[in-house]
């Protein structure tokens, strides 16, 4: 069954803001894009490094580490070298925070 898990404050993921977190053993980046909050696995499917060290372009997000680009939205690879997705998670915002649903 699936479950919301609040994954940071308001406070701590401010507009254009990437914040890395753990929901239990998974690494998940939080994206706040003009106050649209968006999260998905901190893993990129190239090479397995933390997206969350990358910047995002509008919804793209991009990886430091070799230029790949993935949509936060859907997790759709949207640049070379990424060809597999990203898992993303629905998120809501709460008054006392952000949350992803996860399982």
């Amino acid at each position: 069954m699936a479950e919301w898990i609040k994954v940071a404050t308001l406070e701590e993921c401010p507009p254009g803001s990437l914040r890395s977190t753990m929901v239990g053993i998974d690494p998940v980046v939080i994206a706040n894009v003009d106050g649209t909050f968006y999260a998905a696995v901190d893993r990129c499917s190239h090479e397995d490094l933390p997206l969350s060290d990358g910047e995002m372009e509008g919804t793209n997000l991009v990886c430091s580490y070799h230029g790949a680009r993935f949509d936060i939205v859907t997790g759709t690879p949207k640049g070379l070298p990424a060809v597999k997705p990203i898992k993303t998670f629905p998120v809501e915002v709460r008054e006392d925070g952000v949350y992803i649903q996860k399982g």
